[in-house]
């Protein structure tokens, strides 16, 4: 159903005395819409900026000035012309305008709005990062996929009111269901809605991301690249989906996990670049994203070429953390490969963490290898790296601390591992009923050694 046969209905419906119906109408109007801050350059000096029009919109402006006290920021804003790029889809048609802010100062905070002549966005704050390292902190969200202004909506804004100062939010793919659905993305946008305006995103594709063409060729959905102003630092072919952006002292890597499964060209390409982004990279922390785990939380999944091509390099070069999606469950352990997971370590193998952050649930894996697993709860993780200490917490959607780890890095490069989930609320690991029904007793008996239900 395209979105002007959508709102005729509205019309008629409410005309018929029937009220609004059950879908949003996520049109485009003159005014700015799916204000979404990203970075294509430097943190310390550039910021970039997407958003939405009618068509009737042909030129976008944005307006920036450092952040004044009074009331008149007009006065002393400089205005920028936007790129625009048209997206028509079912034959309905929107403009998308991007502005990339460069050689601002760093550590300052900034107010900016977007729009044209009479149709403006609201001002917004943004702050550069230091121009040297400093304590931060980000924020990160497996799969928010599924019934995103409803519930997804919930746990985003929790995140926010408890971490409002976050330098940026990590996406670990799948951010909606259907590819090219822009109903869905009007619901991602408005889940997020002024958040995503004021709070950089670093986003990596999942599955639902991607659709085949008439060639059966993956193709990336359509609204991707032209909401999402992203670092063009990757291999030809991956444009904004493998990149690396560096924040303080950390390296923040994206990779293209859905090629990479489906993929053997794509994979051995991928796995070319990040080792020579990872042999030049000279942050004290590193931190890969990408969506499909290499060790699977969930039951009956496994990305054994996956794992086999990328863990060794995770390991030679001393890759800290890395966070995914797709399992629809929680799941984190760490120095897997030397079977060192527990309560503490030393060395330079990953911690990896699977989590959610939807409302779509699966089963856990009882192939544990995970120190501390979730099932059926919403979550987010808070990230803060100060010098050489990373510190980890994953809160459930009404803000309970669920599981926290700290990692310190000697002048060696190994980081002691420190578990502190023991602070945290009590596993969630209990099937619902829905699987409990589903189940043989010798398939109940076998997943409850591995989590015992609670007494």
């Amino acid at each position: 159903m395209t979105m002007k046969l959508t709102s005729l209905l509205s019309i008629l419906a409410l005309f018929m005395g029937l009220g609004q119906l059950s879908a949003q109408d996520f049109a485009p109007g003159p005014f700015p819409d799916r204000i979404v801050l990203t970075w294509n350059g430097d943190p310390r000096y550039t910021q970039a900026v997407s958003w939405r029009t009618s068509t009737q919109i042909k030129q976008g402006t944005a307006q920036i000035t450092v952040a004044p006290d009074s009331p008149h920021l007009e006065s002393s804003a400089k205005s920028h012309h936007a790129t625009v790029e048209s997206l028509i889809q079912e034959g309905d048609s929107s403009l998308y305008h991007t502005v990339s802010f460069e050689n601002l100062k760093p550590g300052t905070l900034y107010a900016y709005r977007v729009g044209s002549e009479d149709h403006w966005s609201e001002w917004f704050h943004f702050k550069t990062a230091p121009e040297a390292p400093e304590e931060f902190s980000f924020i990160y969200f497996g799969d928010a996929q599924n019934d995103l202004k409803s519930r997804w909506s919930r746990v985003i804004r929790q995140a926010y009111s408890s971490m409002s100062d976050a330098a940026f939010m990590l996406h670990a793919g799948d951010l909606i269901n259907r590819t090219h659905a822009d109903a869905e993305w009007g619901e991602w946008n408005h889940a997020g809605g002024f958040i995503h305006a004021m709070i950089p995103s670093i986003p990596t594709p999942g599955n639902h991301e991607y659709d085949r063409d008439q060639q059966e060729r993956l193709e990336l959905d359509i609204h991707w690249r032209k909401q999402f102003n992203l670092p063009l630092n990757g291999p030809k072919g991956f444009e904004e989906t493998v990149y690396y952006t560096d924040y303080g002292n950390a390296r923040i890597i994206s990779l293209n996990s859905q090629e990479i499964v489906l993929n053997d060209s794509s994979r051995t390409r991928q796995q070319e670049w990040l080792e020579k982004v990872l042999q030049e990279n000279t942050q004290d922390w590193t931190i890969i994203t990408f969506h499909h785990p290499i060790y699977s939380s969930s039951s009956g999944r496994d990305n054994k070429e996956f794992r086999e091509a990328f863990q060794p390099l995770f390991e030679a070069y001393g890759v800290d953390l890395v966070l995914q999606g797709h399992d629809h469950t929680y799941g984190r352990g760490h120095n897997l490969s030397t079977g060192v997971s527990g309560k503490s370590g030393k060395g330079k193998g990953p911690v990896y963490v699977v989590s959610v952050s939807g409302p779509k649930m699966y089963e856990l894996t009882t192939d544990k290898w995970m120190d501390r697993a979730a099932s059926e709860t919403q979550l987010y993780q808070f990230i803060t790296i100060k010098d050489n200490k990373l510190t980890y917490r994953t809160h459930t959607a009404t803000g309970k601390l669920y599981d926290a780890f700290y990692l310190v890095k000697d002048h060696e490069g190994n980081n002691s591992f420190t578990d502190e989930a023991a602070t945290a609320i009590e596993q969630r690991t209990d099937l619902p009923p829905r699987k409990l029904r589903e189940k043989t007793p010798e398939e109940l008996q076998e997943y409850e050694k591995v989590y015992p239900k609670k007494q």
